[in-house]
């Protein structure tokens, strides 16, 4: 099964209310916040609804871990860390991410926050009014990983 990470570029100013709903119910409340989601037509549909204002394509396993590690929270704030997530699922964070790839495990089984909180990207951003290729928003297929590894 394929997963998507969606991240949001664009901030709250003056957005369409069915606009507004659909990137609440992904959870994207903030600029920069990041959540993975699974491919299928009900995701398709609300991805296309916000294209506007998100960026989103295919999380590679590495840059899954990566947010793991780096960007996951437990209840109370507190870092993920490898010895959590053998207690809790049996393998590391590399595996684990791997296995979530693959359909084998959910990321929901660590009890982590369901929203990655990013920086804004070091290098800056293209352009957050244009679609990807000239700009940021909008589908990047394979792409999606370096802009998050920018804002890791």
């Amino acid at each position: 099964m394929k997963y998507y990470a969606v991240v949001r570029l664009r901030g709250r100013h003056d957005i369409h209310k069915e606009i507004r709903d659909t990137l609440e119910m992904l959870r994207l409340h903030k600029k920069y916040h990041c959540v993975i989601v699974p491919e299928n037509d009900s995701f398709r549909g609300m991805l296309q609804k916000v294209k506007d204002y998100v960026a989103y394509g295919e999380i590679s396993s590495e840059v899954l871990a990566e947010l793991l590690r780096k960007r996951a929270r437990l209840p109370g704030n507190k870092r993920l860390d490898e010895n959590y997530v053998k207690e809790k699922t049996g393998m590391g964070i590399d595996e684990f991410a791997k296995a979530v790839l693959e359909g084998k495990a959910k990321i929901s089984d660590l009890g982590i926050k369901p929203v990655f909180r990013l920086h804004p990207p070091r290098g800056g951003l293209k352009n957050i009014k244009w679609h990807y290729p000239m700009g940021e928003l909008g589908y990047q297929g394979e792409n999606i990983n370096k802009l998050i590894y920018k804002m890791r």
